[in-house]
């Protein structure tokens, strides 16, 4: 299974919007709102890399209001 989490910024007083239209994204398995230099931070795991790619780049970035993302790609067998 591979991981990422993805650090989303976006427009300001969207954030709730943003994780409303990532709930329904299928390989998001968590969600979290945060304080800092990021907005939210979603876990995406999926068996296959690409669609881990593809959730990242056709699905999330294209959510209205997101401005950025950092992606942080998780290391197999040390979760």
């Amino acid at each position: 299974m591979d991981t990422a989490f993805v650090l989303v910024n976006c427009d300001l007083g969207s954030e709730e919007d943003v994780i409303n239209d990532l709930k329904h994204i299928e390989s998001i398995k968590e969600i979290c709102g945060t304080f800092g230099a990021y907005d939210i931070v979603a876990k995406i795991e999926n068996a296959d890399r690409e669609k881990v790619r593809d959730t990242i780049t056709w699905n999330i970035r294209k959510i209205p209001h997101v401005r950025s993302t950092l992606t942080l790609v998780g290391i197999p067998g040390q979760s």
